[in-house]
């Protein structure tokens, strides 16, 4: 009884540490406690098997449901230099006389401004605000999909989207996600919208997802696709290091966008 009292109080404790810092390593806890690694890491695989928080390269990571966000509009000036960089990075994966798909949100506009002074690219998007940022580029085709309008995303989902989707191919796919975590996979909040986003990551067989460090160890309530789906990550230096670790053993290639 008494060494399960001893371990209550440390599983308190260490969602404790998690909840003031977002984050522990195994290193920490197991000086903290004078436990081995091995006991810690049981701990950590105990409170995450009660959704807790989530594993993480060496640690664990708080995971938290995500809040309802704001219009895309909106958002575009939130963590507008963040999504800049990332906007910058993500264009010079893309090549003259490519064809790439654009999704919707605020980060993948970003991307789309870079694309602008672009020569033969052919931009496949369902986002009216990514199409509209591309109007005046001369050297650019544009390919809008139909599809019901999500208001508040300015993006076209559903039946009719989904079908114009899978009569095209593109080179490579830049999406943008609602929520992103290690075990869970990528997630949205937006049920209607998920058959849509899977339809789109079968467009090509790189994916490259743009995010920021807001996106990361959150979880949404329609499930997408797994992380090991990504090929290449985009985010910024705010991102957690060690999220990014494990990502990186998961095989994704991860890009850190930083000021030239």
């Amino acid at each position: 009884m008494m060494n399960a009292n001893f371990k209550e109080e440390r599983l308190r404790r260490i969602m404790e540490a998690i909840q003031q810092n977002g984050l522990v390593t195994v290193a920490q806890l197991s000086q903290h406690f004078n436990v081995s690694d091995v006991t810690v890491r049981r701990d950590l695989r105990e409170l995450a098997a009660q959704g807790l928080l989530h594993r993480a390269h060496g640690g664990a990571i708080l995971t938290s449901p995500v809040s309802p966000e704001p219009p895309v509009i909106q958002r575009m000036q939130k963590d507008e230099h963040c999504k800049k960089l990332i906007g910058r990075a993500a264009a010079a994966l893309v090549s003259d006389g490519e064809s790439v798909f654009i999704g919707s949100g605020s980060t993948t506009a970003h991307v789309a401004r870079c694309l602008a002074t672009r020569k033969g690219l052919t931009v496949v998007t369902n986002a009216i605000n990514v199409a509209t940022e591309l109007a005046n580029a001369e050297a650019v085709t544009i390919v809008v999909t139909g599809g019901m309008m999500r208001s508040s995303e300015l993006s076209l989902v559903g039946h009719i989207a989904e079908q114009a989707l899978r009569e095209l191919r593109v080179d490579k796919v830049i999406l943008g996600m609602r929520a992103i975590s290690i075990p869970d996979g990528m997630t949205n909040d937006y049920l209607p919208e998920v058959m849509t986003d899977r339809t789109i990551i079968e467009m090509a067989p790189q994916l490259v997802l743009v995010a920021d460090h807001s996106k990361f160890g959150k979880i949404a309530s329609a499930y997408v696709a797994p992380v090991q789906r990504v090929t290449t990550l985009v985010t910024d230096a705010e991102t957690d290091p060690a999220t990014l670790a494990e990502l990186r053993e998961a095989g994704v290639r991860v890009i850190v966008a930083r000021e030239l």
